[in-house]
């Protein structure tokens, strides 16, 4: 009796786990929820702020459900009616990340975020999870959303122009890149679309990139600034610009993001899309890449095609920092005693989840940082910012430092799989 039981719960989790029939649940439009996190550094709260329909669906129609595992939040959209999960999606946000700097022990502070799915036909309960300092998911936060519900805005678009700039594939079957302008004033838009395709060459220059460039739509979205550039607190430098974006992010100089998630959507939801970059006009070194959130850079400096690369692969693969030294404003950013969820970082402690089966015979676990073992994929130590402890694939990777020829055997394999997971 117990046997039947057993594989009778297996059978209803199976179920309720699987891919579901997208026309069945859902239109082929956005649902966007808009809400903010708040707190510090021991405490996270979530306050909806509004719900709208944007016009475009992008991603898949067949994948809706979150294989990975990734992200240090995760939202999901269960059917009311029967509990079945329709959509779900791991993401970080610049709130966690400023969660672990010394400022968050001493004030509380809140960010504006966003959320999209696909357009439900039916009432659905929409759940934000938060991910545990020992590595699982808890609920943080839910409610029910009606379809029907007259307060869901359903507002013209902004009004903005732009352009594809390569790709010409279903969206439902590509990865869609909305590459967003930031401190371009009107008489910069041809140098915009020019500098797009400058970052498309850059992008599929990079393995596995390269492989699945037909199955990538790049799309220039023209949002006009009435300045040139970027904010420079550090050096009183304030421009007005579309996007708000600023160095100094924490306090770190080359860390250059924006905090002003709703009007990066409100752009994006011009063309369908499944990631968002926030293309910078700055000849200075930096940017940031944050996990389905958005990846920004400039492109002018001389090591922007490593920098984009890079904060790509942080923004679309959820793939760790795999350096150990410099400035960062992060205290104690991985717990020593739980494995990351990112795929190319290993604290040993379930190693057999991650790259074990890529090691070849006659390669030490872990493995020294010798000459002989460059190019070949081992445990290094040294990532995540922290010198012990925490390993990573290869003595070098695009994802450690700029002199790296390119993305590791680990990386190239997670990135892939992510491709695969928006263009099956």
């Amino acid at each position: 009796m117990k046997r039947v039981i057993f594989f009778l719960l297996a059978a209803i989790s199976a179920q309720l786990s699987a891919q579901v029939n997208f026309d069945e649940y859902f239109i082929d439009r956005t649902l966007r929820f808009d809400f903010v996190f708040a707190g510090n550094s021991s405490m996270t709260e979530v306050f909806p702020s509004g719900m709208r329909e944007e016009p475009y669906w992008g991603g898949s129609l067949v994948n809706l459900t979150d294989r990975f595992n990734y992200g240090n939040f995760r939202y999901e959209v269960f059917d009311l009616a029967t509990g079945r999960l329709l959509y779900s999606k791991g993401f970080c946000t610049l709130f966690q990340e400023w969660q672990s700097t010394a400022e968050a022990k001493k004030i509380n502070r809140c960010f504006n975020e966003v959320a999209t799915f696909p357009f439900p036909k039916h009432k659905v309960r929409f759940v934000i999870d938060i991910r545990s300092r020992n590595g699982l998911f808890t609920k943080l936060f839910e409610t029910e959303i009606d379809p029907a519900d007259y307060f869901i805005r359903k507002e013209k678009p902004v009004d903005v122009s732009w352009s594809k700039i390569c790709g010409n594939s279903d969206p439902h079957k590509a990865l869609d890149l909305a590459v967003i302008a930031e401190g371009y004033t009107k008489d910069e838009m041809e140098k915009f679309r020019g500098d797009v395709k400058k970052l498309s060459q850059y992008l599929f220059a990079s393995a596995p990139f390269s492989k699945y460039r037909d199955k990538i739509n790049i799309y220039a979205i023209e949002s006009v600034s009435q300045q040139s550039g970027t904010d420079i607190p550090g050096e009183g430098v304030y421009v007005n610009t579309a996007l708000n974006s600023t160095y100094y992010t924490f306090d770190v100089e080359r860390y250059l993001t924006t905090s002003d998630i709703k009007t990066i959507n409100d752009y994006a939801a011009v063309v369908p899309h499944d990631q968002i970059i926030i293309l910078i006009n700055s000849s200075r070194y930096g940017g940031g890449g944050v996990y389905n959130y958005y990846t920004a850079s400039t492109i002018d400096n001389k090591f922007s095609p490593e920098v984009i690369v890079h904060e790509f692969g942080h923004g679309f693969a959820g793939l760790g920092d795999e350096y150990f030294s410099g400035e960062t404003a992060y205290e104690d950013f991985y717990p020593l005693n739980v494995e990351p969820w990112e795929a190319n970082l290993t604290t040993l402690v379930d190693f057999n989840s991650k790259w074990k089966g890529m090691i070849a015979p006659g390669v030490p676990v872990p493995t020294p940082n010798e000459s002989k073992y460059v190019g070949k994929t081992g445990v290094f130590e040294g990532g995540g910012y922290s010198a012990k402890g925490i390993y990573r694939p290869s003595i070098d990777c695009r994802m450690n430092t700029l002199e790296a020829p390119g993305f590791c055997q680990v990386c190239q394999k997670a990135i892939e799989d992510m491709l695969l997971f928006y263009i099956e």
